[in-house]
Order: structure tokens, then sequence, then C-alpha cells
């Protein structure tokens, strides 16, 4: 039986192009996918756009464009991410599609409201705009949201909403037992201590006459469906829930990443909503942190919104995975900066792995054909191959990706102080066997660099072809990260 691996990112709000940090989430989700799929796990990767709610329903407004051709040229925006980041995405679901999203969700809302964990009732509040909720007091510093630095708007309608509470010791116990487990630690210990406060019932909808860009109530079209019903079944919706059975090979979600900015909704509300409908939760939920820029956060207003595209256009697809990688923790919170992004790339790209494959390379080429003998592959060769790929499998299980990439980056130093000691580069011609050595050292570290930078590790085996398992042609190849001036 073939092992299955469903992973998901959150999908995006389409009211602005795509900036650096959501390049930095996506990426991550693309070596979880290319992982699994080089393991031989039979993997499905989902993203796409967030098109509904208050948020992106004003942005149009003020653009003065309708609201569907606003978020067809943001969501061909956040398309285009997969060629300029070699992503391998499977799927890119719209909320706005009426074929393959809505019939989902709207199942959703109907099996939640035969449940009876749908109500209707009048309330007012304080919402923020920005993050597409209603806050509290204890929410807000200084009066504004903490993140938007906006104050909230105070709203009085009538709302249908969502029995969470009803489920907050059933979401609590999974959480404790790891059946729904939250990495990094530090992010479960969080929605552990907002379960404890209490969980308070959340508002599904809001009045059409107030936002009429949205997918209607069923029975109900007065009412348009709040963002939690909408954009989170969208991880349904995208495999075939509410139009046919294929969900059923995916669900669970292996894998679903998100920011830390949304882990209350993916944490608390999402397992909510699956309890009440009677599906199984997700195995894991796996949080980032945010990308600031020159140690500022990422704001319009202050002008430091760095694009991918032109970043990528600068330096290459590989350079920008790498340092999103590599220099971000997987877990935590990063910082970029071009400064940054170029001592990395000459250091560790061109001084590093670059310089490391052309030496190998170089010096392998002038044999041209080896038959390889696996017993000359030296034990201390063998050993350190080994524990590198251990390592590597196991900071990917824990969400640790910039340390599965160190280990890597580690084998390629442990290679660089090979052909130093053993002086490979004096008399190659009797140097075969150490040769043999820094190639199988270089085809390994091309196979653990498949999930990271794919279009580099497809580079490298192309220099190394193995013409069947015994025996292999060594060319020399481009470089691979030319160094800046």
């Amino acid at each position: 039986m073939v092992n299955k691996y469903y992973i998901t990112t959150a999908i995006d709000y389409a009211n602005a192009a795509p900036h650096i940090g959501h390049a930095l989430e996506k990426v991550q989700a693309d070596v979880l996918a290319r992982y699994h799929r080089q393991k031989g796990f039979q993997t499905f990767y989902l993203t796409g756009t967030d098109e509904h709610g208050v948020k992106v329903f004003r942005k149009a407004q003020e653009s003065g464009e309708e609201p569907r051709v606003f978020t067809d040229e943001i969501a061909e925006k956040f398309k285009m991410l997969k060629g300029v980041l070699n992503l391998s995405w499977d799927d890119f679901i719209r909320t706005t599609d009426k074929e393959r999203h809505w019939p989902g969700a709207q199942l959703i809302w109907r099996k939640l409201f035969e449940a009876g964990d749908i109500y209707k009732k009048n309330y007012k509040g304080l919402y923020c705009v920005g993050c597409e909720k209603f806050v509290t007091q204890k929410d807000l510093i200084d009066g504004k949201c903490r993140d938007h630095q906006k104050e909230p708007e105070v709203v009085e309608e009538e709302n249908y909403f969502f029995k969470l509470s009803k489920y907050s010791k059933e979401i609590e116990k999974k959480i404790k037992s790891k059946e729904l487990l939250i990495l990094p630690e530090g992010r479960e210990n969080e929605i552990l201590a907002l379960i404890n406060e209490g969980l308070e019932d959340v508002s599904f909808s809001r009045p059409r006459k107030d936002l009429p860009w949205g997918i209607p109530v069923p029975g109900d079209e007065e009412h348009t469906m709040y963002v939690w019903c909408d954009a989170l079944s969208n991880y349904l919706s995208a495999i075939g829930y509410g139009r046919n059975e294929d969900w059923k090979n995916w669900w669970p979600a292996e894998a679903q990443v998100i920011g830390k900015d949304i882990l209350r909704f993916h944490a608390a509300i999402w397992p909510g909503i699956l309890l009440s409908v009677g599906l199984s939760l997700p195995k894991r939920i796996l949080v980032h942190g945010f990308l600031s820029i020159d140690g500022a956060k990422m704001s319009k207003s202050v002008g430091n919104v760095i694009d991918p595209f032109e970043l990528v256009k600068k330096y290459g697809t590989d350079a920008v995975r790498y340092y999103l990688l590599k220099e971000v923790p997987s877990h935590g919170d990063g910082d970029f900066s071009v400064v940054n992004l170029e001592r990395v790339y000459n250091g560790e790209l061109a001084n590093g792995l670059g310089n490391f494959a052309a030496r190998v390379l170089g010096l392998a080429s002038k044999f041209g054909k080896f038959a390889v003998d696996f017993d000359l592959v030296e034990p201390a060769v063998s050993d350190k191959i080994n524990i590198t790929k251990g390592l590597m499998d196991e900071k990917i299980h824990a969400f640790r990706l910039h340390e599965a990439i160190g280990a890597i980056s580690e084998l390629i130093s442990f290679g660089d102080k090979y052909i130093n000691d053993h002086e490979v580069w004096k008399d190659a011609n009797s140097k075969k066997k150490e040769i043999l050595n820094l190639i199988v050292i270089l085809d390994n570290v091309a196979a653990f660099l498949k999930s990271f930078l794919p279009e580099t590790s497809e580079k490298i085996s192309k220099s190394i072809n193995w013409l069947d398992k015994k025996n292999l042609e060594v060319k020399k190849g481009e470089s691979l990260f030319p160094r800046l001036g």
C-alpha cells in the first residue's frame, strides 16, 4: 500500500500582491512535499487564495474595480509564484470558484446547522477588518490591534454563530494526546492556554447588505458566510468535498503549514468545525513565525515590502529558497536583508556548495567514466553520509528545516576538508579512489538537496550521470553560483 501525504498552506488574502513572507510559507511546504515524493509517498500539495471578506471587498472598492476583476488579478500574481520559486504544488484553490469551492463550503455549513451548532443572535462587538475577526479589549494594545495598529470598528448586527465552546474540552484532549500535533511546542502551549481561558462561540456570518461579496448562507440569502466556514473549508473542497468522494483518499491532511497569527483559527475553530461535522482532524499543524525586513516589521506604509519576483530575478530561485530555508528558523521569526542575502550567497553558496561542486567535478571530469566499486568508499565517508541522512530525516520530521539544510552544509564542509586533507589536486591521476569518494559525497549532497534546491540538485545530477548501478560518467558542468561582484 502506498503511503499518502496531503499538505496544505494557508490560503492568502487576495487584497495585495504576494511578498517575501508569502514566499517563505510556500517554500517551506514545498520542501515537505518534495521530500515525501522522494520517499515514495503519494503526495498532494495544496495552496490558494482567500478572496472574500470585508478586507478584500474594500480594497477592490478603493481600486475602483469590481471585486471579481480585482481578485482575478491578485490570484494570478500568487499563481505566478509557482514558476518563480520552483514550487511543486498540485492544486491552487480559489474561494471565488463557484464550481469547486462553494459546494464544499455550503455542505459544511448545512452539516453544522444539522448538528445544532449554528444559531442566530444579535451581537455588538469590536471588529478588526485587517484580522477579519471580532476582538475584545484584551486583544488590543492601547485600543489598537497589535498586528495592524488600527482601532477596531464597533459593529452591531444580527449574525449566525458557531458553538465552538461546545468542543473546547474535546479539542484540548486531542491536542494534549498529540492526535493533533502542533509544532513547535511553544505554539501548542499557546493554544492550550487560550483553550484553558475558555473558547467562545464565534460569528459565522455577516449581513449581506453590509457584505455582499461572499458565499450566501444556505437557506438564508440575507446573510453572507463569514471567513471561517468559507476559507477553512478550502482544505476539503479542493480535494472534492461537496462534489465527489475523492476527498476520502486524502483527508485527513498530514500537515497544514500556517503562520503564527492564524494559529487560533487552525488549532481551535477548524478542529471545532471538523468535530461538529464528524470528520478527522489534521495530523499536524506546523507553525512558522514572521519575517521582518532589516529588523523592522514589514509594512507598506514603511515601504519595506520585499517583492519575491524582483529578488529571484536578481539572485536566482535557489539562492532565495536557500536563504528562506537556512537563515529563517522554520518554527520562529526571522529577518531578511539584502546585505545578509548577499553574504550568505557568496559565503555559503558560491564559496561553499558551488566551489565544492566545481572542485570535485573538475577533478573527476578528467577521468570521464568511473567503474564504481563501493568497497573503495571509505568508512568515514559512508558514516558521515549516513549521519547526515539520519539527521536530515529527523529535522525535517520535526519541522526544523533550517537545521536539516544545515546538516547538508556540514557534509559539504566535510567534503572540502577531505579534498584538503588528501591534497587531491596534487597528482590527481594517482588519486582516483579519493576522487571516487568525493563523487559519492557530492552525489549524496545532490540527493539531499533535491527537496530544498531542486534546480541546483538537478544540475549536479546531470554532471554525475549514472550509466547503470556500477558505472557513471562525470562532466564538469556549469558554475552553480557565480560570485556576486
